[in-house]
């Protein structure tokens, strides 16, 4: 059982005690009846989501020798068991300790010797018997494995919550990350290897010497360990310390039997083998927490060589799509963990949040206490440039009494304070999430900022007032229409109408509608009335550059001078990934099934 005691922290270690104690407190229910995982589990684990629903360990997956865990992580109140204790307070407390600790003192750190204990957890644990691997399979078989196809057109089965582990072949360090694997055959898969991840930079390195680069996979490992390797650790960091940090207690790991990789010593499965230097092949589609299908690509070749486990081992899976699904209360936690630490880089943020709604990348909020002139800019400028933040598409900036989480406070700030001719800012030909379909090209878009803050500007005593218009006069496409703040109007169209872009011109421009701060179209399948739709519906369709008009653009020297109304375009266009939809057969036999899952 996971508890706090003294200064510290006992949590577990494997994935199997973390199910049991989860079955124990009735947060787990076993199905034994017959369940394929071809679609059929994808849907009873997308309800159980949507309900907050208990973990589901299914014992008898049609063509499989192993039972699947799913949803194991699914709510905060079972993330919180897992690591013993609420993953905010992980982040709040090593900054407590870095702060108070510097400058460094015999007073201070005494004061904090408990948490100077518990870093002494980084340094990964040693054991004697390691469980992942008590069975040695040197024919490996992944067709044995109850391996999951998500969605109707998804390129196949796939991996989803992979541990992979690899090392940097210059400086020898490590990195676990979580990349999704298409399996091609038993013993092939794709590795997708994301833009800014650190298994990527090693295969990079790894392809500039002409050499294989050497990989591990663990499949199954405890609540700290599966969320370190979520988190954007900076670069270098081994997220397997990390997780001992979370955990309060060292990660138990071994070398590899065919490599020097070091893996999770009490994983359920350890996949052994190597991407061969320039070898790709197509991966995907796939349904991914875009809520899309993410393009088929290619990807590096994952050839393994050697297969260990556990006796009795368990198959780990998530299942990710449009949300909210399980990596909702994942990266949720994740941030809770991290966000704190960047106040130890910049003290004028007082806090931040990205939102599961659009994908995270998608949409990030900061909070910023203002010291001088412009300095939020700088912070936004700043963040960008930090890892995997860099891959944040929109980011509003807003001020240090605002709580970025919630989505109805900051859109009352933005209604408030942003003014396109100051707080408007455009970063066109970037790089962009691996993910994101709405740029020019793969892996590249465009980004924007948002200043909401209020900073520097003079108070406004305009009363804001609603439009006088009835949105539907615009276009006989408008279905339905949403006004937030009394200044942000959202329409949905219909499906099929073309000439979203000129209606959306007229919006900004029609002199009736000047009280607005922003115009925003979306398409027929996003309920407006929902706030997650809605922030789904928005976020990922559309590229800042191609998709943002303003009532008035015009240059100042080479300057960009955007004024007016702000209009975003974030219908679903021809040439995008299609959204996520279940085939009607599936959720039909889950119906008809569903009380016969729980008897």
């Amino acid at each position: 059982m996971a508890r706090s005691v003294g200064y510290l922290l006992l949590a577990f270690t494997d994935l199997q005690s973390f199910v049991r104690e989860l079955e124990t407190r009735g947060l787990l229910k076993r199905v034994t009846v017959p369940v394929n995982a071809e679609l059929e589990v994808t849907e009873i684990a997308t309800r159980l989501v949507r309900e907050d629903g208990p973990a589901v360990l299914f014992e008898n997956v049609v063509g499989a020798d192993y039972p699947l865990a799913v949803n194991l992580l699914g709510t905060m109140g079972r993330i919180e068991i897992g690591l013993g204790r609420h993953p905010e307070e992980i982040g709040e407390g090593l900054l407590s300790f870095l702060e108070d600790v510097n400058p460094p003192s015999l007073t201070s750190i005494w004061r904090n010797r408990g948490s100077a204990l518990n870093l002494l957890n980084v340094r990964p644990g040693r054991t004697m018997a390691p469980v992942a691997q008590q069975v040695v399979e040197t024919s490996p078989d992944l067709s044995r494995m109850p391996i999951v196809k998500c969605w109707p057109e998804d390129g196949g089965r796939f991996v989803t919550l992979p541990l992979v582990r690899t090392r940097d072949p210059v400086t020898g360090a490590h990195n676990m990350g979580i990349y999704r694997m298409q399996v091609y055959d038993g013993e092939t898969t794709g590795m997708h290897m994301q833009l800014q991840k650190g298994g990527a930079f090693h295969h990079v390195e790894a392809e500039r010497g002409e050499q294989p680069l050497d990989v591990a996979v663990a499949l199954g490992g405890d609540p700290a360990l599966i969320l370190a390797a979520i988190i954007p650790l900076p670069e270098g960091i081994d997220e397997a310390g990390f997780a001992g940090v979370m955990r309060g207690k060292p990660t138990p790991m071994v070398r590899a039997k065919t490599m020097d990789v070091r893996v999770p010593a009490r994983a359920e499965f350890v996949l052994e083998g190597q991407l061969i230097p320039g070898e790709r092949r197509l991966e995907g589609p796939f349904g991914d927490h875009f809520g899309h299908y993410s393009e088929a690509a290619d990807f590096p070749v994952f050839r393994i060589k050697t297969i260990t486990r556990r006796r009795n081992a368990i198959y780990p899976a998530t299942v990710v799509g449009k949300p909210p699904q399980e990596d909702r209360a994942m990266g949720d936690a994740a941030q809770l963990a991290t966000k704190p630490l960047i106040r130890l880089m910049r003290k004028e943020v007082r806090d931040m949040w990205s939102y599961y709604e659009s994908g995270f990348h998608n949409l990030l909020v900061v909070s910023v206490d203002g010291r001088y002139s412009r300095e939020q800019m700088k912070t936004a400028f700043g963040i960008l440039g930090e890892g995997q933040l860099s891959l944040t598409k929109v980011m509003i900036l807003v001020d240090g009494q605002t709580d970025p989480s919630d989505i109805k406070a900051v859109a009352r700030a933005v209604s408030r304070n942003f003014r396109a001719e100051t707080d408007f800012r455009l970063l066109a030909r970037t790089a962009q999430d691996t993910l994101d379909f709405t740029g020019d090209a793969f892996e590249q878009g465009s980004k924007m900022i948002l200043d909401a803050t209020g900073f520097g500007h003079e108070p406004s005593d305009h009363e804001v007032r609603s439009p006088q218009i009835d949105p539907r006069s615009l276009s006989t496409a408008v279905l339905d229409h949403r006004l937030i703040c009394d200044n942000i109007l959202v329409m949905q169209l219909k499906a099929g109408f073309a000439s979203h872009r000129e209606l959306l011109e007229r919006a900004v421009r029609d002199p009736r509608n000047q009280s607005l701060k922003s115009v925003v179209l979306v398409s027929e399948d996003v309920d407006i009335g929902d706030d997650v739709e809605l922030i789904w519906g928005i976020f990922t369709r559309f590229d800042c550059a191609k998709d943002v008009v303003f009532t008035d653009q015009q240059f100042d020297g080479i300057t960009p001078v955007y004024r007016g109304v702000m209009g975003i375009d974030a219908t679903w266009k021809p040439g995008y990934q299609k959204p996520l939809v279940m085939d009607p057969d599936i959720v039909r036999l889950v119906d008809r099934r569903w009380d016969e899952y729980w008897g």
